[in-house]
């Protein structure tokens, strides 16, 4: 039971709860599991700390499907909350790096998340 836990809230950064509902359903299913792992402390499967940042805090959870590559990056760094940070469908099919503007607006919003989270 949920009851059970203590379930961390999701705090969707910018338009990330918006590109969140646009995936297909089963790669909503796999990383909605995911982020629901990350609100009750675990680690789903897939997640990985996120290579762009540095910080062991900032995770990221890669599903394929369909010969698409979609991303969900978050934080776990507060106590409070989990900040989902950036959602996307990777576009480049030239290697694995996520793209400069990426890391930057997921930099960003972790910038933001700190602030919101000095600030409750």
């Amino acid at each position: 039971m949920i009851d059970d836990f203590d379930l961390k809230p999701l705090v969707w950064m910018g338009a990330t709860r918006k590109d969140f509902r646009v995936f297909p359903a089963e790669v909503k299913a796999e990383m909605g599991y995911a982020l629901f792992q990350a609100q009750i402390g675990g680690r789903h499967r897939k997640a990985k700390t996120f290579k762009g940042s540095g910080d062991a805090g900032v995770i990221e959870i890669i599903d394929d499907y369909r010969g698409d590559t979609f991303r969900t990056v978050y934080t776990v760094r507060f106590a409070s909350a989990v900040y989902v940070l950036h959602v996307f469908q990777k576009k480049s099919k030239k290697g694995i790096a996520t793209p400069v503007s990426d890391v930057r607006l997921i930099e960003q919003r972790l910038r933001l998340a700190q602030q919101l989270h000095a600030g409750s």
